[in-house]
């Protein structure tokens, strides 16, 4: 072995690499070398043919390689195991179906149906290409999910249900402040983020909205600066959340943060859709970060395509990431989803092309995250988090013009293979990590209990025989 050869474990060889450097360099016919947990070398497949030695070379000639795709918001307890169950009625108000009957399945589980549920939701999220991802902040058994999650391999940044308001006079607000506050302390104590090299790790995430007091809210923000974290919380779906903080403090929510000084780089929020532009300037001006939810804004008729201004974020630089919310777990759809609609909205085709879509998944997710020298971009020393998108589909035809065709028509069902860590968790389609169809034949059936749990009724609009 000479001088400038690079001894590597794998060499995955051929591909169209989509590297989202900060050149955006796309490379064709490429190679990238795995050494351990870390990428080695990148370039032209006749290059690291020559300079690298590996142990296993794996033939990509038929895959677009991208690094792996961030979501930004999702709840990987509760939904996964009830997707398909009514909640609520006709005619009950977004409130009323949260609290009745959304809030109950998440409070149901064990903490065994909470492991099978998060291992469910990591089965989906990798099938997509999803190799990290930031969880919403609604865990009730941390302990038994970060236990299932270390067996699926994926990446992620998890936090247990934190919501310490009093809502009636009777409740001691300081002791209901201060058992919330131990809760985030806790769990960044026992699951450090390590200077973003641990896999798994826990961040100081509020249920958000109107539901946490501002000694709350200031401890998970020094908590976060304290240890290099970041504070992710629900924020103004609808106009409720600016009501009730315009009742309480005559101030919108954003801007109430930002006078308790809980603003700043160090602060994601989910949503926004309800958004005053005085907010949007506490969004610019203090570096927080957005998280927009498409499919959930659509659904829920949050009104985005009226009153967004996602638009105005990216222009003025704020780091917008998208984030599937748990409905579709298909990040690919959540990114074209968004897209799609604020072209609509404002009768523009340019906006939002697919190379934003692109960078909403990757670097600008990264770049919110504070882990951009770790993932969001295929380079040497950054975490080998890769996936390989199958082009011998019809969907995709010759490739001409990779990005392109990967943000805006290639099947978001063709995700081949994926590496997180350098390690293997998807092989053809298939989890490597886990025996799939007994954990989501086991999904089904405690889905099934959590609801008979529940006592909630299953009411379909259409009459079932």
């Amino acid at each position: 072995m000479t001088e400038q050869t690079i001894a590597a474990d794998l060499l995955i060889s051929g591909a169209t690499i989509i590297t989202m450097n900060a050149e955006r360099q796309v490379i064709g016919d490429g190679a990238l070398a795995i050494r351990g947990d870390r990428i080695v070398a990148i370039g032209k497949r006749e290059a690291l043919a020559r300079s690298v030695k590996a142990k296993e070379i794996f033939d990509a000639r038929r895959f677009v390689m991208t690094p792996g795709f961030v979501d930004g918001h999702i709840h990987i307890t509760g939904d996964p195991l009830t997707h398909g169950f009514p909640r609520g009625t006709p005619g009950e108000s977004w409130g009323d179906k949260l609290n009745k009957w959304v809030i109950p399945l998440f409070r149901a589980q064990t903490p065994a149906e909470e492991k099978l549920s998060a291992q469910c939701a990591a089965i989906a999220m990798i099938r997509h290409g999803t190799t990290t991802f930031v969880e919403a902040g609604t865990i009730f058994h941390l302990d038994a999910v970060v236990d299932g999650l270390t067996e699926s391999g994926i990446r992620g940044r998890v936090g247990q249900w934190v919501e310490g308001r009093a809502y009636s006079p009777d409740q001691d607000q300081a002791k209901l402040s201060a058992e919330n506050i131990a809760i985030m302390e806790s769990e960044v104590e026992r699951y450090p983020e390590k200077g973003g090299e641990a896999r798994l790790a826990a961040w100081p995430l509020l249920v958000g909205h109107s539901t946490n007091s501002d000694d709350v809210w200031r401890a998970a923000k020094s908590l976060a600066d304290q240890h290099g974290l970041r504070v992710s919380a629900h924020m103004s779906p609808r106009a409720g959340d600016a009501a009730w903080f315009m009742s309480k403090y005559n101030r919108r929510p954003l801007e109430h943060l930002a006078d308790i000084g809980v603003m700043g780089e160090s602060v994601m929020l989910t949503h926004l859709a309800d958004l005053g532009q005085g907010e949007l300037d506490v969004l610019v001006q203090s570096g927080a970060s957005c998280i927009h939810c498409p499919h959930a804004a659509l659904q829920g008729g949050m009104g985005v395509a009226q009153q967004g201004l996602f638009p105005e974020m990216v222009e003025r630089g704020v780091d917008l990431l998208v984030g599937t919310d748990g409905i579709p777990t298909d990040i690919l759809s959540s990114a074209r989803l968004a897209a799609s609609w604020i072209r609509d909205a404002r009768k523009n085709q340019d906006l939002f092309p697919p190379e934003t879509i692109m960078e909403m998944m990757t670097v600008d997710a990264a770049h919110a995250m504070g882990m951009s020298k770790l993932i969001g971009s295929l380079e040497p020393g950054k975490k080998a988090d890769i996936v390989l998108h199958d082009t011998e589909l019809s969907e995709w035809g010759p490739v001409f013009d990779p990005v392109g065709q990967l943000a805006m028509s290639a099947p978001s069902t063709g995700v081949h293979t994926v590496w997180i860590d350098g390690v293997k968790v998807l092989d053809g389609g298939r989890s490597t990590m886990f025996d799939e169809a007994k954990i989501l034949a086991d999904g089904r059936q405690a889905g099934r209990a959590v609801v008979a749990r529940t006592g909630l009724p299953t009411r379909t609009t259409w009459p079932i025989l």
